[in-house]
């Protein structure tokens, strides 16, 4: 069918409106889509800079994570070296010891042995060698010296060096352990007879091995024994000081090919479970005597005004 071309234009120019309808009805929804897709973009943008900041956050949480990882497994290397030069054959026993150590002492595994290896070769000597007998009397050792910096209210520092100090037969800081002794050669025989007299055994002030376990029968006699495992289960600062150095020995166990992470885990949830079961009853104290305290507040202070 031919089209008459001038009488096609002529209907376009004359009766355009149904056209100029649609054009402007596609126009608008042109704009409204432009509009769209502009908000759509900016949001984008929020999103954008929302996931770059999320991932920078994660990234810094993990080097940070990473550098104390590489920095407790760097320490570990360093101290389980000195201790199988120390120790041998025993060097297991003394690694058993230290990964008890948070809940025995209230110390990591890295604290543990930086203070085992600190008297130990005076330990061995006053044994004759006898590694297995110094891991045991090296673990009660310590063990004694932080229940007496719990149960005294000591600085844990005092305490090691008082008995790094035995270790070199000088008894001036024998004072620290707060036993009623004073720091002279003197005292300390005193303790040791005093010790004696307790339980039945000589002790010999020339043998490091001697005055650990003569000091160890007198705070037995005091009650101050097994205060650090009981305290990390059973109060606050304990069972905080128990789960700080259960991280730090995962902390080290994730450098650690060899680690047993399940454990260590599982050593820092149960810790944890205790730092909970201790401050709960703190905060439901608080939580009860709010209103009493909130009560108190708006009466004083209403008496005050005019």
């Amino acid at each position: 069918m031919a089209i008459n071309v001038f009488e096609l234009f002529g209907t376009l120019g004359v009766d355009n409106k149904p056209a100029n309808e649609a054009i402007d009805e596609t126009t608008e929804k042109a704009g409204k889509s432009s509009s769209i897709f502009s908000k759509l973009g900016s949001g984008l943008k929020v999103v954008g800079a929302g996931m770059a900041v999320a991932a920078g956050v994660a990234g810094a949480a993990a080097i940070g994570l990473s550098k104390q990882v590489i920095g407790a497994y760097g320490e570990y290397e360093q101290l389980i070296g000195g201790v199988e030069t120390l120790f041998g054959t025993a060097a297991d026993k003394v690694q058993g010891y230290a990964d008890q150590a948070f809940q025995t002492a209230g110390m990591s595994a890295n604290q543990y042995m930086e203070t085992v290896t600190g008297f130990s070769a005076s330990l061995l000597q006053s044994l004759g060698g006898d590694t297995a007998k110094a891991a045991d009397v090296a673990d009660q050792a310590v063990t004694d010296m932080a229940d007496n910096a719990n149960k005294m209210g000591s600085d844990i520092s005092s305490i090691q060096n008082a008995y790094q100090g035995f270790a070199k037969q000088n008894y001036t800081m024998l004072d620290n352990l707060k036993l009623g002794y004073g720091g002279t050669k003197e005292e300390m025989t005193r303790l040791l007879e005093d010790a004696e007299k307790i339980s039945g055994i000589e002790y010999d002030i020339s043998s490091f091995a001697d005055v650990t376990e003569a000091i160890h029968v007198m705070q037995t006699e005091m009650g101050i024994t097994g205060t650090t495992a009981k305290e990390a289960t059973e109060t606050i600062q304990g069972s905080l000081a128990g789960m700080g150095s259960a991280w730090q020995n995962l902390l080290a166990g994730l450098g650690n090919s060899d680690a047993d992470i399940g454990k260590l885990v599982d050593n820092l949830v149960t810790q944890f479970g205790h730092v909970v079961k201790n401050i709960t009853p703190v905060l439901e104290n608080i939580v009860s005597a709010l209103p009493n305290l909130l009560n108190g507040l708006v009466s004083a202070i209403g008496g005050m005004l005019p």
